[in-house]
């Protein structure tokens, strides 16, 4: 079982300050800059394509490499095709409900 870290390591410390410093950096540069409704939603609609595809692509190769290992074709590429369609929906799903939350 692992245990919570008491300490924060120095360099996440670091890197920590680097990620705020680079964001507030480039809100600094976004600002006055406001995004469209269209630039969102498309955005978004990107975001949820990728998530889908990889899911379903990740799953393929891994059943594909699987089959060839085990000699068992297709059946781990069908299962893993399967598991990684219910992948990508599961990640969809999470990046719609961090989205609401967002905006609540």
């Amino acid at each position: 079982m692992l245990k919570p870290m008491k300490k924060i390591p120095e360099d996440i410390k670091q890197m920590d300050k680097r990620i705020r410093k680079l964001k507030a950096k480039e809100n600094l540069a976004r600002k006055g800059q406001q995004e469209t409704d269209y630039s969102r939603a498309s955005k978004i609609g990107f975001r949820i394509g990728t998530e889908l595809i990889s899911g379903v692509l990740v799953g393929g190769a891994i059943g594909y490499l699987l089959d060839k290992i085990f000699e068992t074709r297709p059946i781990l590429l069908i299962i893993f095709l399967f598991l990684g369609g219910i992948a990508g929906f599961l990640n969809v799903y999470r990046f719609v409900k961090s989205i609401e939350n967002q905006e609540e």
